[in-house]
């Protein structure tokens, strides 16, 4: 095989390919990139086992087609600290020659033919919508999901389809994020009637996808697999198996104290109130009266804080509990400047609303 590659191209695919690389693993095949020529693009790809992608890479030359399997981190960073705009590489027997105008790295290959499958993406698709909705739609919940738990199904995002809605959910037990997607068209009720969980990996590997505006992302479904195809990327994921907690229950519709706030104010006043606390004293609090809103905080080794605003409100006052991280996370991922907040007693959780298409449930901590 002989390539020549434009760099910038090539940076671009090793630099989302290699983030599923595993850093350890006991099968050292899987720490490589398998790289396929054909007449006119080359194909790179890499997986864990669980998660596959294939990027098509067309900013290239072909001089000599063939296939070669290297190691990941090595060609990224050969490749990505070079400064020519092209590079040419070529395979010789057992190893992997990059060359550039006064640089030439020989690296050390495996046996393409020892490599797993890759995912590939033919025939009818399930389900349609746009890249970047769907890529709006992840970072309004991935922060919920858990990074680890016991409970491996909540470490992946819900799949809920109702009518040409997408409804992603994630939960770590102590919070929970649900937005709606549109999608371009209703899917076959069949489909519609699976509730998927995806790994939270795969869910943070298309958010890196370059997005356009124009850009789709068609999806199909395959017994316990679900792939993503979206221009030159073709991405296959295993789905967590399990049972999603029944995350309806858990949101609340009798809180009798609501309230509108401005998200811009509301992440200052949190953040700021969140530096006076410590590790035994994680929480702040909020205390609601008639027309006033104050976040304070007290950490015994080190002080307190309070900031106030003054709000329009006139229902029962009320002093709850948060963590502010968990605060600091959603209000971040919000796209309107004004979101709802709805409280019932201090014990139970905390509703967030934003807009028609995001809400948030926190749930609250003793301050003592």
């Amino acid at each position: 095989m002989k390539v020549n590659f434009n760099r910038t191209a090539f940076v671009e695919a090793l630099g989302l390919i290699t983030t599923i690389v595993p850093a350890r693993t006991p099968k050292p095949i899987l720490r490589c990139v398998h790289i396929t020529s054909g007449e006119q693009d080359v194909s790179i790809g890499a997986t864990d086992l669980e998660v596959g992608i294939k990027y098509l890479v067309s900013e290239v030359q072909v001089e000599q087609d063939g296939e070669v399997v290297v190691q990941a981190d090595r060609l990224n960073a050969i490749v990505r600290e070079s400064s020519d705009e092209v590079l040419t590489l070529e395979t010789t027997e057992g190893a992997c020659e990059i060359k550039g105008a006064d640089s030439h790295f020989s690296i050390f290959g495996q046996e393409p033919s020892q490599y797993p499958a890759l995912p590939s993406l033919e025939g009818q698709v399930d389900i349609e919508l746009e890249l970047n909705n769907l890529q709006a739609g992840i970072e309004q919940c991935l922060f919920a999901t858990a990074k680890e738990s016991s409970r491996y199904a909540i470490n992946g995002v819900l799949w809920e389809i109702k009518g040409k809605k997408l409804f992603l959910v994630a939960t770590d037990g102590r919070r929970l994020a649900r937005c709606k997607v549109n999608l371009s068209s209703k899917p076959d009720e069949s489909v519609a009637a699976q509730k998927l969980i995806v790994p939270s990996k795969t869910m943070a590997l298309i958010d890196k996808l370059g997005s356009d505006k124009k850009d789709k992302i068609v999806v199909k479904l395959v017994d316990n697999k679900i792939m993503f195809s979206c221009a030159n990327v073709v991405i296959g994921s295993v789905l967590v198996e399990g049972n999603f907690p029944n995350y309806e229950d858990i949101i609340p519709s009798d809180h009798d104290k609501k309230l509108v706030l401005s998200t811009e104010a509301v992440l200052s006043a949190v953040r700021r109130a969140a530096l006076l606390t410590s590790e035994e004293s994680r929480g702040i609090k909020l205390s609601i009266k008639k027309d006033s809103l104050i976040f304070s905080s007290r950490a015994p080794e080190t002080g307190a804080a309070q900031i106030s605003m003054s709000i329009n409100y006139d229902g029962e006052p009320i002093d709850i509990g948060f963590n502010p991280q968990f605060l600091i996370d959603v209000l971040r991922v919000m796209r309107t400047p004004e979101f709802e907040m709805e409280l019932g007693q201090t014990d139970r959780p905390g509703l967030i609303k934003s807009g028609t298409d995001f809400l948030c449930v926190l749930m609250p901590i003793n301050l003592g």
